[in-house]
């Protein structure tokens, strides 16, 4: 599956601004990374005899995230073409999900998937906002936390325990992805842009921050 999605990166890549072949091999090289990373994870951990249509959609969400990395790169700022494809994988979101649960497809690897994906797609669209100059350094923080988290794993235990599902944090990932999406708008008034992050970065913060208390009450 991963090998038909190449002519559509490869086009894809043409379509956006700062087209060209360096950036359809970027975005093809870091694609490659990424399927070769889940692929692992996905011997290892899928419980499922198929890979199933929300693993599909997954990856289709992303090959789009890594079409913008050739923008990213060259510095291209507030884009349509951007926001559009930023829009359709946002979208996409929230269906791999229902389908996964609708084909009794559902498992902790389609999860955690589609969670690297969101994160990925955060951290492309954050350096873009800032390295684009709509919302100025603070914006890179929206697509920073989960790899912080991440990172805080590998130096406290106590932080690798399963978390309860919770709805807030559904909610305010919907409120990053939005903001760093709605930056990316040719439209939006430099005014806004800085109320947006502030507002996203503040929810950010409470959310990991009731996942954190959480963590500590409930260490081992």
């Amino acid at each position: 599956m991963a090998v038909a999605l190449v002519p559509a990166i490869v086009a894809l890549t043409f379509v956006l601004p700062a087209s060209g072949a360096s950036s359809a091999m970027l975005a093809l090289v870091c694609f490659t990374i990424g399927v070769t990373a889940s692929g692992r994870a996905l011997h290892l951990r899928y419980p499922h005899a198929r890979l199933g249509a929300c693993n599909v959609i997954t990856l289709t969400r992303l090959a789009m995230t890594m079409t913008l990395l050739g923008p990213l790169v060259a510095g291209v700022g507030p884009s349509w073409a951007v926001l559009s494809v930023a829009l359709v994988a946002f979208a996409l979101d929230g269906i791999d999900g229902w389908v996964a649960r609708r084909h009794g497809n559902a498992s902790n690897f389609g999860a955690r998937f589609d969670l690297e994906v969101d994160s990925a797609l955060a951290l492309v669209l954050a350096i873009g906002a800032t390295t684009g100059g709509t919302a100025g350094p603070a914006a890179i923080l929206l697509g920073l936390p989960r790899y912080l988290f991440a990172a805080g794993m590998w130096f406290f235990p106590w932080m690798r325990q399963d978390l309860p599902q919770r709805f807030s944090r559904k909610t305010v990932c919907v409120a990053q992805l939005g903001t760093l999406i709605a930056l990316q708008a040719p439209v939006l008034p430099a005014v806004a842009a800085p109320v947006l992050v502030a507002v996203a970065l503040a929810l950010l913060a409470w959310s990991f921050m009731v996942d954190l208390v959480w963590l500590w009450r409930h260490r081992t």
